[in-house]
């Protein structure tokens, strides 16, 4: 047979035609249900502020305050090291990759509370609060100082608070709308989800909202929180989390594990309520399976462990913490839950770590995935996507630049970004 001829076949053109005729739905049906991540950043942790707390240099604050504590408990490379139980001279650039992340974007990702950190009042006072936060995140963003992301989590879709819920959005968002368009990066917190259909019905309120708001089409988007039993396991026996993104109508931004309130509800003493507790692990691992390819991201949750009082104490914590999210990026959760200033040293301590020390062998393999060449290891599409998907966050939270990137791989950013997300990017996202 000549080099490019049409090879001989068996099959008649109507058994392809029929296969395509008889899978169109379930072609449809996966592409609705799974487009893949959109390969657009997500940030390494958020942080949860009562909104009653909250002005529009919180962010800044937390950070000198973290800056402030390194300065009080690790002053230099050495220290901080030692604080960590790293190996001497591993935190030299590392320390210095933190400080700077501190001075200028120490809070990626920004949540007002206005449920369990943000005591029941009056409605009238709740409101002028949740006003009052839609004008502080306006300002902060007009000058030049708001996060990446930020939002609020009001309180859930319950009977008791309901009427709540739905009024701290309207208000909130009605404000903020009145100081210009809202920030690229705005996130909605749906909490104690223990039922479909409050999914299903917090995604009706944003088309209400939209359409009273007159804001374009799927613009207002959600997170879920995972911190009832009901769901992770439904009372048919079940998993639940599927079904909850399903009844998000494509709404769904993230899943995010509470760690207290899921452990309490399991009947968990206090002293063990944390991340790394097994009951933690199954509950997340449910989540990244039902999350697994539809776009919808993971964030882990907060240890209750805070970085306070004499230098012995905020070393303990501080390992802690750094441990924990060490953790959570070796099992694919790529967020967390700060809700103390002195997180922040920690979590970009854990994070820098983990993508610089995956560098040299993540640029490596994607260099010769791309060149054609074959290395030490075997890697086919899946991997590609991965290795620049890890490429990809690295660079965007800071851990390395570009250059380092590109130079390693040979490929530009927007070459990553098709290894990194192959599907084309679901519209909204």
């Amino acid at each position: 047979m000549t080099h490019g001829a049409e090879a001989d076949r068996s099959l008649p053109p109507a058994v392809h035609a029929e296969l395509d005729a008889a899978l169109a739905d379930v072609d449809a049906e996966l592409a609705r249900r799974y487009p893949g991540d959109a390969g657009t950043r997500q940030p390494v942790h958020t942080v949860y502020v009562p909104a009653d707390r909250h002005t529009a240099t919180t962010p800044a604050d937390w950070g000198r305050a973290a800056l402030d504590l390194l300065d009080q408990h690790a002053p230099d490379a050495a220290a901080f090291a030692a604080a960590l139980d790293l190996p001497p001279g591993a935190a030299d650039d590392l320390l210095a990759r933190v400080r700077a992340k501190l001075a200028h974007e120490p809070v990626e990702d920004l949540r007002l509370d206005f449920e369990d950190g943000f005591a029941p009042r009056p409605d009238a006072e709740e409101d002028a609060v949740a006003t009052e936060a839609a004008a502080h995140i306006a300002a902060a963003h007009a000058e030049g100082r708001g996060t990446p992301f930020v939002g609020i989590r009001c309180q859930s879709l319950e009977a008791p608070v309901r009427d709540r819920a739905l009024r701290t959005l309207d208000v909130f968002l009605t404000a903020l709308l009145t100081h210009g368009p809202l920030p690229e990066g705005l996130r909605l917190t749906l909490p104690k989800v223990s039922h479909p259909r409050q999914v299903a019905a917090m995604a009706r309120l944003l088309t209400a909202l939209e359409d009273a708001l007159g804001l374009p089409e799927r613009r207002l988007r959600f997170e879920i929180q995972i911190e009832t039993p009901q769901a992770v396991l439904g009372p048919d026996g079940l998993a639940t989390v599927a079904r909850l993104i399903d009844h998000g109508e494509g709404r769904v931004d993230g899943l995010h594990y509470g760690t207290f309130d899921y452990s309490a509800a399991l009947g968990i003493s206090a002293a063990h309520q944390a991340p790394d507790h097994p009951a933690a692990d199954h509950a997340k691992a449910v989540m990244q399976l039902a999350a697994a390819g539809t776009g919808v991201r993971l964030s882990d949750g907060s240890t209750q462990v805070l970085p306070v009082g004499p230098t012995e104490q905020v070393h303990a914590a501080w390992r802690t913490h750094h441990r924990l999210v060490t953790r959570a990026l070796a099992r694919g959760y790529y967020q967390g839950w700060d809700t103390h200033p002195g997180h922040l040293p920690t979590r970009y301590a854990a994070v820098y770590a983990f993508y610089r020390a995956g560098l040299p062998d993540a640029a490596g393999r994607l260099a010769d995935y791309a060149a054609g060449t074959r290395g030490a290891i075997l890697d086919e599409p899946a991997t590609a996507r991965a290795l620049a998907g890890f490429l990809l966050r690295g660079l965007r939270c800071g851990a390395f630049t570009e250059p380092e990137v590109t130079g390693r791989t040979g490929l530009t950013v927007e070459r990553l970004t098709h290894y990194a997300a192959p599907r084309p990017t679901p519209g909204g996202r």
